[in-house]
């Protein structure tokens, strides 16, 4: 029985930082992040922008054409939590009108717990063929004013309907995990951005990244060769690009000339260097925009997956692109979306980056930007309302 993603589909912020701008700002040569970097642009969330409107955004165009009532579960993937004890997918679950009799759960473990949310789906999805399922990873990356990571912030939400005899990709069975306790990125409860021990985070991606590969491809048989494409979670692009030239080198390859290197991996990297890390998100978005810039008929490719959350959990898994998936994507909204985004200028990215939410309780009217169809109005008695937007 195939088992995959039916449908997919993203969205970010209408507003991004250019970070030629940042350079500018900080007196660094534009390069460091264009080239050094591999990433040109960065989302940015405004005030009335959090990981639930982003997430119904999303989760409003994957849900085209897809009987709501098949529904019976929404996992929201994310590392942004807005509340200790509520999911977020409670809200998005009520603003787009899902069936009561929906299970509904928050997972975390930084940027691996959308992969998970997939492995916990297919099991249920076989067992109970006429159902589906709604994965949403959505997350905003903030590293802090002046920080070395401000140049690779973002935010982003995907949205994924899963389902037995998926339209666009179906998983094979085998993947590759491994964990160990590190401390290489971390968000302490009472802070608003995570620590970041940078060059050490890159290692163990690399290091995770051979791990996780080994197993899977002792698990499946499979080597280098079988994959005709490759999904990575994009931290910055060019330590994706790193990472395959290494996948390659374990496998007895010959450094990838750049041809090679860009139709492995450069298309999934087409909308991570627009909108910077997305954290959750980013593996699939990454996904996401294969699926959009391939010129070619990607039918029956497969793809291989690698999937790191800080902390850490690493996750290696692979999947065939299934015939006929063009007429399930939402290709023209992304490049819409993406080409409508208004760019800031450094004040406004420091005013959108500086407005806080009230912890007393106290009542918030939230300033109204340009959203998608929906947006957070406000704050009162600590609770957070959200809008449809007309």
């Amino acid at each position: 029985m195939k088992v995959g993603i039916d449908t997919i589909a993203f969205y970010t912020s209408h507003y991004y930082l250019d970070l030629a701008c940042l350079a500018a700002e900080r007196g660094i040569d534009p390069n460091k992040f264009y080239v050094g970097l591999g990433q040109q642009k960065m989302a940015v969330p405004p005030p009335d922008e959090d990981v639930v409107s982003m997430a119904a955004n999303a989760g409003l165009r994957a849900l085209h054409g897809v009987d709501s009532d098949s529904i019976e579960m929404l996992m929201f993937a994310t590392e942004s939590g807005i509340d200790q004890s509520k999911a977020a997918g409670i809200y998005v679950h009520d603003l787009l009108g899902l069936p009561s009799r929906c299970r509904v759960i928050e997972l975390k473990q930084a940027c691996y717990s959308a992969t998970l949310a997939i492995q916990l789906a297919l099991p249920f999805l076989r067992q109970n063929p006429k159902k589906k399922v709604l994965l949403i990873a959505s997350d905003v990356a903030a590293n802090g004013l002046g920080t070395a990571g401000e140049s690779s912030q973002g935010c982003g939400a995907v949205a994924m309907v899963l389902s037995v005899n998926p339209r666009i990709l179906a998983f094979d069975q085998e993947y590759g995990v491994h964990t160990e306790n590190v401390m290489d990125f971390w968000r302490p409860n009472y802070s608003d951005t995570a620590f970041v021990e940078g060059k050490y985070s890159s290692k163990l991606y690399l290091n995770m990244l051979e791990k996780s590969w080994q197993q899977y491809s002792d698990l499946s048989g499979r080597g280098f060769a079988d994959h005709a494409y490759y999904c990575y979670h994009t931290p910055v692009p060019r330590l994706v690009e790193k990472a395959h030239q290494q996948l390659a080198k374990i496998n007895k390859q010959e450094k990838l000339p750049e041809d090679v290197l860009n139709k492995h991996i450069g298309y999934s990297m087409e909308y991570a260097r627009n909108i910077g890390n997305s954290y959750t998100a980013s593996l699939y978005i990454g996904l996401a925009a294969l699926l959009d810039y391939a010129k070619e008929d990607l039918t029956n490719q497969r793809l291989g997956f690698y999937s790191y959350g800080s902390g850490c959990v690493a996750e290696y898994f692979s999947g065939v692109i299934q015939e006929g998936y063009a007429k399930a994507l939402d290709t023209q909204f992304h490049h819409q979306m993406l080409a409508s985004r208004k760019a800031l200028n450094y004040s406004e990215y420091e005013a959108f980056y500086a407005f806080k939410y009230p912890q007393d309780g106290s009542y918030c009217k939230i300033p109204s930007n340009q959203t998608g169809q929906f947006r957070l109005a406000s704050i009162q008695d600590h609770k957070r309302l959200y809008e449809k937007v007309t």
